[in-house]
This record gives C-alpha cells, structure tokens and sequence, in this order.
C-alpha cells in the first residue's frame, strides 16, 4: 500500500493550494481518506476526512471549515485538499491517511486509518 501526497509548496497568505494524494495498493473507493497535518513544534491534528465511494460526507476542523475542501477521483484513486483563505497558522506538514472501519463518525482520529503518506510540507507566509 502507498499513499503519495503532492502539491505543497510555498504560498503567501490569502492564496490556495491543491494538495494530491494518490494511492495504491487499496481499494480506494471503499477506504475513507483523511488528511491531518503537523505544525512545527506541534502535534498532529486532523484536519478533514471524506467518506467512501461517492465522498457525500466530509468532516473538517472548524477552524478550517469554509476555507478547505475534500474532494476525491476513484477513476483516479486519488484525493483532494483544495485550501484557500491560507494563513500562517496553517503552516505544516500535510498528511493523508487511510481507514475503511464502518464507523466514520470517528474518523477524526488518527488510529482510526491504517495506511499514512509521507507528508508535504505547506509554508504560508505572512
């Protein structure tokens, strides 16, 4: 199994980025996809997940909530992060995470995915 996340980089506040996460060696449609970054100095945090299959729900932080978007292609095996509105304070390295338990409702846990990429690192500057 491989998730590989893409598309980081460095943005000034107030623009976007689409972050990519491509996977292999799963299922995709029918594992929920999750993405969590990690602030300097900071612990990992969740920051949205997207259901199965047809991806009808989405659960995001709120302090992320209207700003970002989860998105996902099956055809492609790949989900989205659209992030706009960016401040510094979402400075971090990015990660996309896998899980197919029946109980999305707990998805904003980090045990709950059993497969991890290995980050991209999004810098903000003010």
């Amino acid at each position: 199994v491989q998730l590989q996340a893409s598309g980081g980089g460095l943005v000034q506040a107030g623009g976007s980025l689409r972050l990519s996460c491509a996977a292999s060696g799963i299922p995709f449609g029918g594992y929920v996809m999750g993405w969590f970054r990690q602030a300097p100095g900071k612990e990992r945090e969740f920051v949205g997940s997207i259901s199965y299959w047809s991806g009808s729900r989405q659960n995001y932080r709120d302090s992320v909530k209207g700003r970002f978007t989860i998105s996902r292609d099956n055809a492609k095996n790949t989900v989205y992060l659209q992030m706009n509105s960016l401040e510094p304070w979402d400075t971090a390295v990015y990660y996309c995470a896998a899980g197919n338990r029946k109980d999305y409702s707990n998805s904003y846990y980090e045990a709950w995915y059993d497969y991890w990429g290995q980050g991209t690192l999004v810098t903000v500057s003010s």
